[in-house]
């Protein structure tokens, strides 16, 4: 059994490539260094068509899929991590439920800045107490009239902050279901600068240096009635059917990460010499080169499957907790392989390994952890989960 991208994939691919080298290789490290949101680039990668990839060309997109969305990501991510997960949140989280949830009016209001990459969106779902427990959302929201009225904080949102971005979609608790007891979560669409929304100072992040993350806060932050995005009581649903596709882009994701590491290490190996001839004639650094190669085409493999059985509208879900699970987890093992084939140099933030090592942590926890993803493997194997 063969599996190969599409022509019209490995086009892009070389595309994405080559934007990546000259326009995000040369000044990743700056970035990371000084903790700036590169918006230039962002703009220059809306102009190239990213953010439209997978939504139709009626709406301003470029009438691909995910597959396409994924060989994007994977090629920015070679070269830094920040860039990649700027364009996975704001294709995924940022547009993506407008464009899935949104009325027609909502669509025109917003997509068109979002699909062509002129503006970001964040997607307020985490709360300090409540991640993958998102259930435990305390953040409400109240009629009042013709407006929403929202009170509660997030944390941890991705695009929520830069110059370039115009919204957030936000998860609060509207009503009890009487027959339960339990919490109704909505979505709400809170425009930037709207008066009670603020946003609150950049984190000090591990890594992910030049991608823009914030806690939000809501003091009675009124938005009008026709901000809500979907019905009213869906918006935890409507979340988690659109978290497997950002599962499998994160999968990309670590894909690239992978990929980034063996070519560094390639390149390394052949020009570091010690004891008179060429790291990489070492067996130890060898066989860590060779593992890598092994753990990018499997990653590859897993990851792209998912994408093409979502393409085709097929269950998915397993395989993208599988493919996500696996490709972070592997990532992260790739990173620290990488910094031990670079040695000292490796440990120094000149290295990209080390810039790779430092971002690549987050992966296992974004979007679902892999606890997570274990626990949606083991309820599809038929095991008596809690």
């Amino acid at each position: 059994m063969t599996f190969e991208l599409s022509d019209d994939a490995e086009a892009l691919r070389t595309v994405v490539r080559d934007f990546a080298t000259a326009e995000v290789a040369p000044h990743a490290a700056e970035w990371d260094r000084d903790h700036s949101f590169p918006t230039d680039t962002v703009l220059a990668m809306g102009e190239l068509g990213l953010f439209g990839i997978p939504f139709p060309t009626e709406h301003g997109g470029g009438g691909g899929n995910l597959t396409l969305l994924c060989v994007a990501i994977e090629e920015l991510a070679r070269v830094d991590q920040s860039v990649a997960i700027t364009l996975e949140a704001g294709v995924g989280l940022g547009a993506n439920p407008i464009y899935r949830f949104g009325t027609d009016e909502q669509r025109q209001r917003w997509l068109p800045d979002l699909v062509a990459g002129r503006a970001l969106a964040g997607f307020g779902l985490t709360e300090p107490d409540a991640g993958s427990d998102a259930g435990a959302t305390r953040t409400k929201a109240v009629l009042d009239g013709d407006h929403w009225v929202i009170n509660g904080e997030k944390a941890f949102i991705t695009n929520s902050g830069t110059d370039i971005t115009s919204l957030v979609t936000v998860t609060a608790v509207t009503s009890t279901d009487e027959a339960s007891g339990r919490p109704n979560i909505s979505t709400i669409v809170v425009p930037s600068g709207t008066p009670g929304f603020t946003v609150q100072p950049s984190y000090r992040k591990m890594g992910w240096h030049a991608s823009d993350t914030h806690g939000l806060t809501f003091t009675d932050c009124a938005v009008p009635a026709d901000h809500l995005l979907g019905d009213e009581g869906r918006g935890f649903a409507n979340f988690l059917s659109i978290l497997d596709e950002g599962r499998v882009a994160l999968a990309a994701m670590a894909v690239g990460v992978i990929q980034g590491c063996l070519d560094e290490c390639q390149r390394y190996a052949n020009e570091r010499h010690t004891f008179g001839r060429p790291i990489g004639s070492n067996q130890a650094v060898a066989f860590a080169i060779a593992d890598l190669a092994v753990a990018a085409h499997t990653a590859r493999l897993i990851t792209y499957q998912a994408a093409e059985l979502a393409d085709a509208g097929k269950p998915y879900k397993t395989e993208a907790a599988m493919a996500k699970l696996y490709a972070t987890e592997a990532a992260v093992t790739a990173t620290r392989t990488a910094t031990q084939v670079f040695g000292g140099s490796g440990y120094m933030d000149e290295t990209p390994v080390a810039r790779h090592y430092r971002d690549a942590k987050v992966l296992e926890i974004g979007e679902g952890t892999s606890e997570v993803q274990r626990l949606v493997i083991s309820r599809a194997l038929g095991l008596p989960v809690r």
